[in-house]
């Protein structure tokens, strides 16, 4: 089985073009194994590129633990790299299906008429509680006790626990995010994102990951700091994220309440799985 390993802000996947290639009858298996950095390729997860009867191609997502994703918006920009580097669809914008519904990529090329960046309309947030899902007061959830923190708890394709803090040099996210993911208050477990505002146009963040624990960069959660920090007064709904692998422009915009996230998407190697 050929594959193709690609990264956005350091949010790396092992990528299957399901195009060219059967798809794996056990993904979940797979994740788990070749997502180990010791002993495999090593990755944040697994992505399958399907063909689609409603879009361009069809995206499935399995975490490192082998669990699967509605959503992963640093991994939607590679698979458009992905179909359209590769020749399945080259167009300058796709659909692509989710496990949140069609979601449209704008393409960004470079001299060699690769993608370079991309940038998802990621649709409107979710602010229902028994669509989060959480059981967390409010429609969202506005900075609201939690564990000694208060949280903004919304969804962006997957289920956020955003927490606004002064300080990050103490990495909460590593201190608090196994514990938080899997809290009462998240019937389907929580990505667990501490963020700190540098200006009403900027923010820092890091990130716990449900099921794939502390990664890079999280693009739906980048999302969900943006909606967060609008919601609760912090920023306007304009913000650059810096994430520990890179940067995401991200708008909420007024026109229609859809987010848009733009982020590069990267290349990294191909190779061969032994089936």
């Amino acid at each position: 089985m050929k594959f193709t390993k690609l990264q956005g802000c350091g949010n790396d996947y092992i990528y299957v073009n399901c195009f060219a290639e059967r798809a794996p009858t056990e993904p979940e298996a797979l994740s788990r194994k070749i997502s180990d950095r010791h002993f495999c390729i090593g990755a944040d997860g697994l992505i399958l590129v399907l063909p689609s009867e409603i879009a361009d191609a069809r995206m499935r997502m399995f975490n490192a633990d082998g669990s699967e994703g509605e959503m992963c918006g640093n991994g939607i920009r590679c698979v458009a790299k992905l179909v359209h580097d590769h020749g399945i669809a080259r167009k300058p914008r796709l659909t692509i299906e989710t496990g949140r519904g069609v979601l449209s990529l704008d393409l960004f090329l470079n001299e060699a008429k690769k993608v370079e960046r991309v940038r998802v309309n990621m649709g409107e947030p979710v602010f229902d509680p028994d669509r989060i899902p959480t059981t967390l007061a409010g429609r969202p959830p506005r900075d609201v006790p939690f564990e000694g923190f208060h949280a903004t708890v919304l969804s962006t394709g997957n289920p956020h626990a955003v927490i606004f803090v002064d300080d990050l040099s103490d990495h909460p996210a590593h201190q608090f995010g196994a514990k938080f993911e899997r809290h009462t208050a998240f019937p389907k477990r929580a990505n667990i994102h501490f963020a700190r505002v540098i200006s009403k146009n900027e923010v820092v963040m890091e990130t716990w990951e449900r099921g794939s624990g502390i990664t890079l960069a999280c693009g739906t959660g980048a999302c969900a700091v943006a909606v967060a920090g609008a919601l609760t007064g912090r920023t306007d709904r304009k913000v650059l994220a810096h994430l520990p692998g890179g940067d995401l422009e991200l708008d909420w915009s007024d026109a229609d309440n859809h987010v848009y996230m733009t982020g590069p998407a990267v290349e990294v190697f191909q190779g061969e799985w032994p089936n």
